[in-house]
């Protein structure tokens, strides 16, 4: 699909991010707790599943060819080495966590505004467990969501192709995905998934107005690169949905910089 509009795929990737979370949020109330912990499991084994996946772009015939057939495989060991010690020194997680949990308050004062009067409210301890758990689901599907959508083939190569002005049918592709996965997501973490969308427009609009302003700005190489680390990142995401390892992987976002310049490296050294 040929259009002359950069960015369409995003926002409309971004729109059916918006509906699938509205969707999900509308039945999740009425779902029991042990249908959101089989959905949360599903949606864990589909984590790893897309983990697996984009994880095999190590083996990217671009990328052994440009860096040598060792070499892959090191760099995306590089890459999140460097980039998971960087976001722990930065604490990028906890940041992270801290500005969900203020977005999350936020967004709990005006609902409870809207349907409360303007009397002052006691705090208990069980309410204090409570707004915990909340906070919790709310960074915890914001964060998840966020990653899927953001990373992987469809989000970096869907979006250059956009920007190039060479279609938007994988972006296309990836938003009826995004749409069904933030359906599922949101009944189990409500508005955290829906703010995800943010994320998505954000990380895709910078990546396709920089297919507009720079052409193809990452070869072939360096997209898989790029694609393999966020595939084991991924896997980290499913490990956490799955209640396995809690995996910091917030603190692991910037190896997302480091693949491509790491490549880069290589291929000059080589």
């Amino acid at each position: 699909m040929d259009v002359d509009l950069p960015g369409l795929g995003t926002l409309i990737n971004v729109g059916t991010i918006v509906v699938g979370s509205l969707l999900g949020m509308a039945v999740g109330h009425r779902l029991p707790q042990r249908t959101h912990a089989v959905v949360t499991d599903i949606l864990g084994l589909v984590t790893l599943l897309v983990a697996a996946l984009s994880a095999t772009a190590v083996t990217d015939a671009a990328f052994v060819a440009a860096t040598g057939s060792g070499a892959p495989v090191l760099i995306v060991l590089g890459s999140l080495l460097i980039g998971g010690i960087a976001g722990s020194l930065l604490r990028i997680e906890t940041r992270l966590g801290a500005l969900a949990g203020i977005i999350q308050g936020w967004l709990a004062r005006r609902s409870d505004g809207a349907r409360t009067s303007r009397r002052p409210v006691l705090v208990d301890a069980s309410e204090t467990g409570q707004d915990a758990t909340a906070r919790e689901r709310f960074i915890e599907g914001w964060l998840t969501a966020s990653l899927l959508f953001c990373v992987g083939p469809l989000a970096i190569l869907g979006s250059l192709s956009d920007g190039l002005g060479r279609g938007i049918d994988q972006l296309l592709l990836k938003s009826v995905l995004d749409g069904f996965a933030a359906l599922a997501f949101a009944s189990s973490f409500g508005v955290g998934v829906l703010l995800s969308a943010v994320s998505v427009a954000v990380v895709q609009g910078l990546v396709t107005l920089a297919g507009v302003l720079l052409g193809s700005v990452l070869p072939d190489a360096h997209v898989a690169a790029l694609t393999a680390t966020g595939g084991l990142m991924l896997v980290g995401i499913g490990l956490r949905l799955l209640h396995i390892k809690q995996i910091p992987v917030g603190d692991l976002l910037p190896a997302l910089l480091v693949a491509p310049l790491l490549t880069q490296l290589v291929i000059v050294l080589r």
